[in-house]
Protein backbone atom coordinates (compact mmCIF):
# COMPACT_ATOMS: atom_id res chain seq x y z
CA UNK A 1 0.00 0.00 0.00
CA UNK A 2 1.39 3.41 -0.68
CA UNK A 3 1.97 5.84 2.24
CA UNK A 4 -0.12 8.39 1.71
CA UNK A 5 -3.14 6.35 -0.06
CA UNK A 6 -6.68 8.91 0.11
CA UNK A 7 -4.69 11.35 2.37
CA UNK A 8 -6.02 15.19 1.57
CA UNK A 9 -2.45 17.14 1.09
CA UNK A 10 -2.23 20.86 0.88
CA UNK A 11 0.86 22.40 -0.57
CA UNK A 12 1.51 26.10 -1.36
CA UNK A 13 3.88 26.89 -4.17
CA UNK A 14 3.85 23.55 -6.04
CA UNK A 15 4.85 24.67 -9.25
CA UNK A 16 7.95 24.35 -9.10
CA UNK A 17 11.27 23.98 -6.82
CA UNK A 18 10.84 21.81 -3.74
CA UNK A 19 7.28 22.18 -3.57
CA UNK A 20 6.94 20.52 -7.30
CA UNK A 21 8.90 17.72 -6.29
CA UNK A 22 6.86 17.58 -2.94
CA UNK A 23 3.20 17.56 -5.24
CA UNK A 24 4.62 14.73 -7.85
CA UNK A 25 6.18 12.04 -5.03
CA UNK A 26 2.97 12.94 -2.56
CA UNK A 27 0.64 12.07 -5.60
CA UNK A 28 2.98 8.59 -6.45
CA UNK A 29 2.20 8.10 -2.93
CA UNK A 30 -0.95 7.90 -3.05
CA UNK A 31 -1.95 11.55 -1.58
CA UNK A 32 -4.81 13.68 -2.98
CA UNK A 33 -2.88 16.60 -3.73
CA UNK A 34 -4.06 20.31 -3.59
CA UNK A 35 -1.57 22.36 -5.24
CA UNK A 36 -1.53 26.33 -5.17
CA UNK A 37 0.64 28.90 -6.66
CA UNK A 38 1.09 32.46 -8.36
CA UNK A 39 2.40 31.18 -11.43
CA UNK A 40 -0.66 29.63 -13.75
CA UNK A 41 1.72 28.07 -16.24
CA UNK A 42 4.18 26.26 -14.02
CA UNK A 43 1.14 25.32 -11.96
CA UNK A 44 -0.61 23.66 -15.12
CA UNK A 45 2.60 21.59 -15.53
CA UNK A 46 2.22 20.14 -12.79
CA UNK A 47 -1.17 19.24 -12.85
CA UNK A 48 -0.66 17.32 -16.44
CA UNK A 49 2.32 15.89 -15.12
CA UNK A 50 0.73 14.34 -11.88
CA UNK A 51 -2.65 12.98 -13.50
CA UNK A 52 -0.39 11.28 -16.42
CA UNK A 53 0.79 9.63 -13.88
CA UNK A 54 -2.70 8.43 -12.57
CA UNK A 55 -2.14 10.79 -9.53
CA UNK A 56 -5.26 12.82 -8.11
CA UNK A 57 -4.72 16.87 -8.56
CA UNK A 58 -6.74 19.85 -8.11
CA UNK A 59 -4.58 23.09 -8.84
CA UNK A 60 -5.64 26.84 -7.46
CA UNK A 61 -4.04 30.09 -8.09
CA UNK A 62 -3.62 31.35 -4.53
CA UNK A 63 -1.22 33.98 -2.96
CA UNK A 64 -0.30 33.50 0.28
CA UNK A 65 -0.22 37.51 1.12
CA UNK A 66 -3.86 37.31 0.33
CA UNK A 67 -5.59 36.48 3.06
CA UNK A 68 -8.96 35.76 0.96
CA UNK A 69 -6.62 33.08 -1.65
CA UNK A 70 -5.74 31.15 1.89
CA UNK A 71 -9.05 30.48 2.81
CA UNK A 72 -10.03 29.99 -0.91
CA UNK A 73 -7.87 26.87 -0.79
CA UNK A 74 -8.35 25.34 2.57
CA UNK A 75 -12.29 25.96 1.69
CA UNK A 76 -11.26 24.15 -2.11
CA UNK A 77 -10.23 21.20 -0.31
CA UNK A 78 -12.66 20.18 1.88
CA UNK A 79 -15.13 20.90 -0.70
CA UNK A 80 -13.30 18.31 -2.90
CA UNK A 81 -12.03 16.25 -0.93
CA UNK A 82 -14.10 16.19 2.17
CA UNK A 83 -10.93 16.77 4.63
CA UNK A 84 -7.44 18.07 5.18
CA UNK A 85 -4.92 15.36 6.27
CA UNK A 86 -1.58 17.32 5.54
CA UNK A 87 -0.54 21.08 4.95
CA UNK A 88 2.64 21.27 3.60
CA UNK A 89 3.43 25.13 4.11
CA UNK A 90 6.49 25.41 1.24
CA UNK A 91 5.46 28.57 -0.87
CA UNK A 92 8.18 31.48 0.14
CA UNK A 93 10.33 34.40 -1.26
CA UNK A 94 13.98 36.24 -0.77
CA UNK A 95 14.73 39.33 0.22
CA UNK A 96 17.29 39.79 -2.21
CA UNK A 97 19.78 39.51 0.51
CA UNK A 98 19.33 43.08 2.11
CA UNK A 99 21.18 43.71 5.52
CA UNK A 100 18.94 45.98 7.55
CA UNK A 101 20.47 49.51 6.65
CA UNK A 102 19.37 48.57 3.16
CA UNK A 103 15.89 46.86 3.84
CA UNK A 104 12.77 48.88 2.69
CA UNK A 105 9.24 48.44 4.37
CA UNK A 106 8.17 47.13 0.95
CA UNK A 107 10.53 44.19 0.80
CA UNK A 108 9.81 43.55 4.05
CA UNK A 109 6.00 43.39 4.33
CA UNK A 110 6.07 40.83 1.37
CA UNK A 111 8.73 38.35 2.60
CA UNK A 112 7.06 38.33 6.36
CA UNK A 113 3.54 38.17 4.76
CA UNK A 114 4.41 35.10 2.64
CA UNK A 115 6.87 33.65 4.84
CA UNK A 116 5.42 33.77 7.94
CA UNK A 117 1.60 35.42 7.82
CA UNK A 118 0.32 33.57 5.06
CA UNK A 119 1.57 29.47 6.71
CA UNK A 120 0.31 31.43 10.11
CA UNK A 121 -3.08 32.06 8.40
CA UNK A 122 -3.22 28.81 6.38
CA UNK A 123 -2.54 26.51 9.72
CA UNK A 124 -4.89 28.50 11.76
CA UNK A 125 -7.44 27.15 9.20
CA UNK A 126 -6.42 23.87 9.14
CA UNK A 127 -5.94 23.13 12.46
CA UNK A 128 -9.70 23.71 12.98
CA UNK A 129 -10.20 20.72 10.64
CA UNK A 130 -7.73 18.59 12.44
CA UNK A 131 -8.75 19.06 15.46
CA UNK A 132 -12.28 17.66 14.48
CA UNK A 133 -10.80 14.23 13.79
CA UNK A 134 -7.59 14.58 16.20
CA UNK A 135 -5.32 14.28 13.35
CA UNK A 136 -3.20 16.26 11.27
CA UNK A 137 0.16 16.98 9.99
CA UNK A 138 1.72 20.57 9.41
CA UNK A 139 4.96 20.76 7.49
CA UNK A 140 6.82 24.22 7.33
CA UNK A 141 9.24 24.48 4.51
CA UNK A 142 11.52 26.66 6.66
CA UNK A 143 15.73 27.43 5.56
CA UNK A 144 18.88 26.89 7.48
CA UNK A 145 18.45 30.61 7.65
CA UNK A 146 16.10 30.18 10.03
CA UNK A 147 18.62 28.57 12.57
CA UNK A 148 21.60 31.25 11.53
CA UNK A 149 22.59 34.17 11.46
CA UNK A 150 24.38 34.81 7.68
CA UNK A 151 22.63 32.92 5.13
CA UNK A 152 20.67 35.33 3.78
CA UNK A 153 19.11 39.04 4.30
CA UNK A 154 17.73 40.55 7.14
CA UNK A 155 13.78 39.88 5.98
CA UNK A 156 13.94 36.69 4.91
CA UNK A 157 16.20 35.18 7.87
CA UNK A 158 13.92 36.89 10.37
CA UNK A 159 10.71 35.40 8.75
CA UNK A 160 12.14 31.96 8.60
CA UNK A 161 13.02 32.38 12.61
CA UNK A 162 9.57 33.32 12.89
CA UNK A 163 8.43 30.13 10.78
CA UNK A 164 10.59 27.69 13.13
CA UNK A 165 9.34 29.48 16.64
CA UNK A 166 5.70 29.19 14.79
CA UNK A 167 6.54 25.47 14.16
CA UNK A 168 7.46 24.82 17.66
CA UNK A 169 4.96 26.36 19.96
CA UNK A 170 2.19 24.42 17.49
CA UNK A 171 3.69 20.99 17.88
CA UNK A 172 4.06 21.32 21.43
CA UNK A 173 0.92 23.33 21.76
CA UNK A 174 -1.19 20.84 19.89
CA UNK A 175 1.24 17.45 20.81
CA UNK A 176 -1.58 15.66 22.56
CA UNK A 177 -3.87 15.82 19.79
CA UNK A 178 -2.95 13.34 17.43
CA UNK A 179 -1.51 16.44 15.15
CA UNK A 180 2.21 17.37 14.59
CA UNK A 181 3.96 19.99 12.89
CA UNK A 182 7.13 19.92 12.15
CA UNK A 183 9.54 22.08 9.78
CA UNK A 184 12.79 21.04 7.27
CA UNK A 185 15.24 23.60 7.15
CA UNK A 186 16.92 23.30 3.88
CA UNK A 187 20.39 24.43 3.04
CA UNK A 188 21.61 25.34 -0.34
CA UNK A 189 19.07 23.21 -2.76
CA UNK A 190 19.04 24.44 -6.99
CA UNK A 191 15.39 25.74 -7.29
CA UNK A 192 14.12 29.14 -8.85
CA UNK A 193 13.69 30.77 -5.68
CA UNK A 194 16.20 33.47 -6.49
CA UNK A 195 15.33 34.24 -10.01
CA UNK A 196 14.88 37.56 -8.85
CA UNK A 197 18.00 38.57 -6.93
CA UNK A 198 20.88 40.16 -9.02
CA UNK A 199 23.39 38.49 -7.85
CA UNK A 200 26.00 40.72 -9.60
CA UNK A 201 25.42 43.80 -7.79
CA UNK A 202 24.92 42.80 -4.20
CA UNK A 203 25.76 45.12 -1.77
CA UNK A 204 29.54 45.08 -0.47
CA UNK A 205 28.57 44.18 3.28
CA UNK A 206 26.62 40.83 1.53
CA UNK A 207 29.98 39.77 -0.71
CA UNK A 208 31.89 40.43 2.43
CA UNK A 209 30.29 38.81 5.39
CA UNK A 210 27.53 36.10 3.60
CA UNK A 211 29.21 35.03 0.19
CA UNK A 212 32.59 33.43 2.06
CA UNK A 213 30.06 31.11 4.03
CA UNK A 214 28.61 29.91 1.48
CA UNK A 215 31.97 28.39 0.02
CA UNK A 216 31.72 26.16 2.94
CA UNK A 217 28.94 24.64 1.33
CA UNK A 218 29.83 20.73 0.64
CA UNK A 219 27.17 20.93 -2.04
CA UNK A 220 23.42 21.89 -3.52
CA UNK A 221 21.10 19.55 -2.49
CA UNK A 222 17.89 18.57 -5.35
CA UNK A 223 14.16 19.05 -4.66
CA UNK A 224 13.49 15.76 -4.75
CA UNK A 225 15.82 15.51 -1.83
CA UNK A 226 13.87 17.99 0.72
CA UNK A 227 10.76 16.32 -0.95
CA UNK A 228 11.70 12.37 0.50
CA UNK A 229 12.28 14.27 4.07
CA UNK A 230 8.58 15.63 3.77
CA UNK A 231 7.08 12.08 3.15
CA UNK A 232 9.52 11.19 6.12
CA UNK A 233 7.67 13.63 8.10
CA UNK A 234 4.54 13.00 6.43
CA UNK A 235 4.31 9.47 7.45
CA UNK A 236 4.00 7.31 10.38
CA UNK A 237 7.44 6.56 10.11
CA UNK A 238 7.89 9.79 11.79
CA UNK A 239 4.94 9.15 14.22
CA UNK A 240 7.27 10.64 17.42
CA UNK A 241 8.75 13.26 15.80
CA UNK A 242 6.82 16.73 16.89
CA UNK A 243 8.31 20.57 17.08
CA UNK A 244 11.38 20.12 15.61
CA UNK A 245 13.25 20.97 12.65
CA UNK A 246 14.69 18.70 10.15
CA UNK A 247 17.96 19.83 9.06
CA UNK A 248 18.33 18.60 5.34
CA UNK A 249 21.92 20.74 4.18
CA UNK A 250 24.14 18.16 3.09
CA UNK A 251 26.33 19.01 6.72
CA UNK A 252 26.15 22.61 6.20
CA UNK A 253 25.56 23.41 8.96
CA UNK A 254 28.10 21.55 10.77
CA UNK A 255 30.99 23.43 10.92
Amino acid sequence: MRRLENKVVLITGAASGMGRATALLFAQEGGKILATDVNRERLGSLEKEIRKAGGEVTALIADMSKEADIEMMIAAAVKQYGTLDILVNNAGVMDNFAPVADLDDKTWDRVMNINVTGPMKAMRLALKIMLEKDSGIIINIASIGGLHGGRAGAAYTASKHALVGLTKNTGYMYGKTGIRCNAIAPGGVATNISEGIDMEHLPVIVNERIMPGMALNPRFGSSEEIAKAALFLATDESAFINGTVLVADGGWSAY
